[in-house]
Protein backbone atom coordinates (compact mmCIF):
# COMPACT_ATOMS: atom_id res chain seq x y z
CA UNK A 1 0.00 0.00 0.00
CA UNK A 2 1.39 3.72 -1.04
CA UNK A 3 2.41 5.58 1.73
CA UNK A 4 0.87 8.67 2.31
CA UNK A 5 3.44 11.68 3.89
CA UNK A 6 1.96 15.20 4.65
CA UNK A 7 4.35 18.00 4.98
CA UNK A 8 4.77 21.10 5.95
CA UNK A 9 7.52 23.71 4.76
CA UNK A 10 8.82 26.94 6.63
CA UNK A 11 11.63 29.43 5.64
CA UNK A 12 14.49 27.33 6.61
CA UNK A 13 13.70 25.11 3.04
CA UNK A 14 13.53 28.73 1.02
CA UNK A 15 17.02 30.00 2.75
CA UNK A 16 18.64 27.32 0.79
CA UNK A 17 17.40 28.64 -2.54
CA UNK A 18 18.89 32.20 -1.76
CA UNK A 19 15.84 33.66 0.65
CA UNK A 20 16.63 35.68 3.90
CA UNK A 21 14.53 34.38 6.24
CA UNK A 22 12.18 36.90 7.58
CA UNK A 23 12.67 36.18 11.85
CA UNK A 24 15.47 34.54 12.14
CA UNK A 25 18.48 36.35 14.05
CA UNK A 26 19.43 37.45 10.37
CA UNK A 27 16.16 37.68 9.47
CA UNK A 28 14.66 40.56 7.12
CA UNK A 29 12.40 42.08 9.63
CA UNK A 30 14.68 41.37 12.29
CA UNK A 31 16.94 43.63 10.70
CA UNK A 32 14.60 45.96 9.30
CA UNK A 33 11.52 45.71 11.20
CA UNK A 34 10.15 48.89 9.30
CA UNK A 35 10.00 46.44 6.03
CA UNK A 36 7.26 44.48 8.29
CA UNK A 37 4.76 47.73 6.79
CA UNK A 38 4.91 46.27 2.94
CA UNK A 39 2.62 43.86 4.47
CA UNK A 40 0.26 45.76 6.79
CA UNK A 41 -3.15 45.52 4.84
CA UNK A 42 -4.23 48.91 6.31
CA UNK A 43 -1.74 51.24 5.51
CA UNK A 44 -2.01 48.90 2.01
CA UNK A 45 -5.34 50.16 1.22
CA UNK A 46 -5.65 53.67 2.63
CA UNK A 47 -1.83 55.17 1.47
CA UNK A 48 -1.15 55.31 -1.96
CA UNK A 49 2.11 55.72 -1.01
CA UNK A 50 2.68 52.38 1.06
CA UNK A 51 1.22 50.75 -2.15
CA UNK A 52 3.92 51.78 -4.25
CA UNK A 53 6.50 51.31 -1.50
CA UNK A 54 5.12 47.63 -1.35
CA UNK A 55 4.93 46.67 -4.94
CA UNK A 56 8.18 47.81 -5.96
CA UNK A 57 9.84 46.45 -2.75
CA UNK A 58 8.13 42.91 -3.17
CA UNK A 59 9.26 42.79 -6.86
CA UNK A 60 12.76 44.01 -5.98
CA UNK A 61 13.16 41.51 -3.00
CA UNK A 62 14.51 37.74 -3.20
CA UNK A 63 11.47 36.08 -2.32
CA UNK A 64 10.46 37.91 -5.99
CA UNK A 65 13.24 36.70 -8.14
CA UNK A 66 14.46 33.57 -6.48
CA UNK A 67 14.47 30.09 -7.97
CA UNK A 68 13.83 26.39 -6.43
CA UNK A 69 16.51 24.84 -4.94
CA UNK A 70 17.13 21.02 -4.80
CA UNK A 71 15.02 20.35 -1.46
CA UNK A 72 12.00 22.18 -4.02
CA UNK A 73 12.81 19.56 -6.39
CA UNK A 74 12.87 16.85 -3.93
CA UNK A 75 9.18 16.96 -2.71
CA UNK A 76 8.35 17.69 -6.03
CA UNK A 77 9.70 14.10 -7.02
CA UNK A 78 8.00 12.82 -3.70
CA UNK A 79 4.13 14.07 -5.62
CA UNK A 80 5.50 12.54 -8.92
CA UNK A 81 6.04 9.51 -6.78
CA UNK A 82 2.37 9.20 -5.02
CA UNK A 83 3.76 10.02 -1.59
CA UNK A 84 2.69 13.27 -0.99
CA UNK A 85 -0.42 14.12 0.28
CA UNK A 86 -0.04 17.48 1.70
CA UNK A 87 2.29 20.28 0.88
CA UNK A 88 1.13 22.83 3.42
CA UNK A 89 3.70 25.62 3.59
CA UNK A 90 4.44 29.23 5.54
CA UNK A 91 6.23 30.13 2.48
CA UNK A 92 4.73 32.84 0.07
CA UNK A 93 7.11 32.93 -2.67
CA UNK A 94 5.48 30.42 -4.81
CA UNK A 95 8.91 28.24 -5.15
CA UNK A 96 6.87 24.87 -4.76
CA UNK A 97 4.75 25.98 -7.31
CA UNK A 98 7.83 26.84 -9.92
CA UNK A 99 9.33 23.18 -8.94
CA UNK A 100 6.95 21.21 -10.21
CA UNK A 101 4.49 20.41 -7.34
CA UNK A 102 0.34 20.88 -7.91
CA UNK A 103 -2.23 22.36 -6.38
CA UNK A 104 -3.32 18.74 -5.49
CA UNK A 105 -1.29 18.97 -2.61
CA UNK A 106 -0.21 22.88 -2.22
CA UNK A 107 -1.80 24.77 0.14
CA UNK A 108 -0.51 28.32 1.10
CA UNK A 109 -0.66 29.22 4.11
CA UNK A 110 -0.26 32.37 3.94
CA UNK A 111 -1.11 32.69 0.67
CA UNK A 112 1.35 33.41 -2.41
CA UNK A 113 2.78 36.04 -4.38
CA UNK A 114 2.43 34.20 -7.75
CA UNK A 115 -0.96 35.22 -8.48
CA UNK A 116 -2.87 38.54 -7.66
CA UNK A 117 -6.21 39.91 -7.34
CA UNK A 118 -8.66 42.75 -7.70
CA UNK A 119 -10.01 43.60 -4.40
CA UNK A 120 -13.22 45.03 -5.76
CA UNK A 121 -14.26 42.22 -8.45
CA UNK A 122 -11.87 39.50 -7.82
CA UNK A 123 -9.93 39.21 -10.65
CA UNK A 124 -7.50 37.29 -10.77
CA UNK A 125 -4.21 38.40 -11.99
CA UNK A 126 -0.32 37.14 -12.98
CA UNK A 127 1.64 38.27 -10.62
CA UNK A 128 4.41 38.43 -13.24
CA UNK A 129 2.30 40.38 -15.64
CA UNK A 130 1.67 42.93 -12.83
CA UNK A 131 5.51 43.06 -11.93
CA UNK A 132 6.64 43.76 -15.82
CA UNK A 133 4.30 47.02 -16.08
CA UNK A 134 5.36 48.05 -12.38
CA UNK A 135 7.36 51.30 -14.23
CA UNK A 136 4.24 52.38 -16.20
CA UNK A 137 1.76 51.64 -13.40
CA UNK A 138 3.31 52.01 -10.05
CA UNK A 139 0.29 51.33 -7.98
CA UNK A 140 -1.71 48.60 -9.73
CA UNK A 141 -5.24 49.37 -10.12
CA UNK A 142 -7.87 46.93 -12.06
CA UNK A 143 -8.79 47.85 -15.52
CA UNK A 144 -11.38 44.62 -15.89
CA UNK A 145 -14.34 45.67 -17.98
CA UNK A 146 -17.73 45.38 -16.27
CA UNK A 147 -20.55 44.96 -18.41
CA UNK A 148 -23.05 45.69 -15.38
CA UNK A 149 -21.65 49.14 -15.26
CA UNK A 150 -21.97 50.51 -18.76
CA UNK A 151 -18.14 48.35 -19.44
CA UNK A 152 -16.20 50.65 -17.56
CA UNK A 153 -13.18 49.89 -16.01
CA UNK A 154 -13.40 48.18 -12.58
CA UNK A 155 -10.41 50.36 -11.05
CA UNK A 156 -10.28 48.27 -7.74
CA UNK A 157 -6.80 47.88 -6.00
CA UNK A 158 -4.76 45.28 -6.91
CA UNK A 159 -2.94 42.99 -4.24
CA UNK A 160 -0.88 39.75 -4.22
CA UNK A 161 -2.67 37.00 -2.94
CA UNK A 162 -0.16 37.13 0.08
CA UNK A 163 -1.63 37.37 3.43
CA UNK A 164 -1.02 40.42 4.97
CA UNK A 165 -0.91 41.24 8.41
CA UNK A 166 -4.67 42.37 9.67
CA UNK A 167 -5.88 39.45 6.87
CA UNK A 168 -7.40 36.12 7.47
CA UNK A 169 -5.60 33.22 6.26
CA UNK A 170 -7.40 31.51 2.83
CA UNK A 171 -10.50 29.75 3.57
CA UNK A 172 -10.51 25.80 4.56
CA UNK A 173 -6.26 26.17 4.12
CA UNK A 174 -6.03 25.06 7.72
CA UNK A 175 -9.02 22.56 8.08
CA UNK A 176 -7.90 21.13 4.49
CA UNK A 177 -4.31 20.70 6.48
CA UNK A 178 -5.27 19.38 9.40
CA UNK A 179 -7.44 16.71 7.58
CA UNK A 180 -4.73 15.40 5.60
CA UNK A 181 -2.38 15.52 8.44
CA UNK A 182 -4.90 13.46 10.58
CA UNK A 183 -5.07 10.95 7.92
CA UNK A 184 -1.46 10.34 7.25
CA UNK A 185 1.37 7.71 7.91
CA UNK A 186 4.16 10.22 8.43
CA UNK A 187 4.02 14.00 8.80
CA UNK A 188 7.45 16.06 7.99
CA UNK A 189 8.06 19.63 8.90
CA UNK A 190 10.78 21.02 6.94
CA UNK A 191 12.48 24.48 8.12
CA UNK A 192 10.14 25.74 10.27
CA UNK A 193 10.87 27.16 13.49
CA UNK A 194 6.82 26.46 15.01
CA UNK A 195 6.57 29.67 16.21
CA UNK A 196 4.19 31.08 13.91
CA UNK A 197 0.57 29.56 14.86
CA UNK A 198 -1.77 28.61 13.60
CA UNK A 199 0.36 26.54 11.10
CA UNK A 200 2.30 25.47 14.43
CA UNK A 201 -0.70 23.76 15.60
CA UNK A 202 -0.25 21.25 13.07
CA UNK A 203 1.95 19.36 14.76
CA UNK A 204 0.05 18.43 18.10
CA UNK A 205 -2.72 18.08 15.25
CA UNK A 206 -0.15 15.22 14.30
CA UNK A 207 0.38 13.71 17.44
CA UNK A 208 -2.95 13.47 19.27
CA UNK A 209 -3.45 11.47 16.06
CA UNK A 210 -0.68 9.36 16.15
CA UNK A 211 1.00 10.36 13.01
CA UNK A 212 4.98 10.08 13.42
CA UNK A 213 6.19 12.95 13.68
CA UNK A 214 9.84 13.92 11.50
CA UNK A 215 11.29 17.88 12.35
CA UNK A 216 13.95 18.73 10.08
CA UNK A 217 15.46 22.43 10.95
CA UNK A 218 18.56 23.52 11.91
CA UNK A 219 17.33 25.06 14.99
CA UNK A 220 15.72 23.76 17.63
CA UNK A 221 12.04 24.19 18.09
CA UNK A 222 9.22 24.21 21.19
CA UNK A 223 7.76 20.79 19.06
CA UNK A 224 10.98 18.48 19.47
CA UNK A 225 9.44 16.75 22.14
CA UNK A 226 7.04 15.20 20.05
CA UNK A 227 9.23 13.93 17.16
CA UNK A 228 9.99 10.55 16.51
CA UNK A 229 13.14 11.89 14.08
CA UNK A 230 14.32 15.14 14.41
CA UNK A 231 17.20 16.25 11.71
CA UNK A 232 19.41 18.97 12.05
CA UNK A 233 21.62 19.07 8.96
CA UNK A 234 21.59 20.75 5.99
CA UNK A 235 18.19 20.86 4.04
CA UNK A 236 19.07 21.10 0.83
CA UNK A 237 21.22 17.85 1.26
CA UNK A 238 18.89 15.99 4.11
CA UNK A 239 15.96 16.22 2.70
CA UNK A 240 16.77 14.86 -0.92
CA UNK A 241 18.38 12.09 1.50
CA UNK A 242 15.21 11.75 2.80
CA UNK A 243 12.56 11.54 -0.43
CA UNK A 244 15.19 9.16 -2.02
CA UNK A 245 15.17 7.09 1.31
CA UNK A 246 10.61 7.32 1.56
CA UNK A 247 10.46 6.13 -2.52
CA UNK A 248 13.09 3.31 -2.02
CA UNK A 249 10.67 1.70 0.62
CA UNK A 250 7.69 1.94 -0.90
CA UNK A 251 8.83 0.20 -4.16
Amino acid sequence: MTKKIAVLTGAGISTSAGIPDFRGPEGVWTKHPEQMSVYDIERFLTSKEDREYSWRWQKESPVWNAQPGKAHYALAKLEQAGLLTLLATQNFDALHEKAGNTDNVIVNLHGTIGTSHCMKCHAEYETADIMARLDEEPDPHCHRRLPYSGNMPCNGLIKTDVVYFGEQLPDGAMEKSMRKVQQADEFWVIGSTLEVFPAASLVPVAAQAGVPITIMNMGKTQYDYLADRLIHEDIAVALPELVEQAINENK
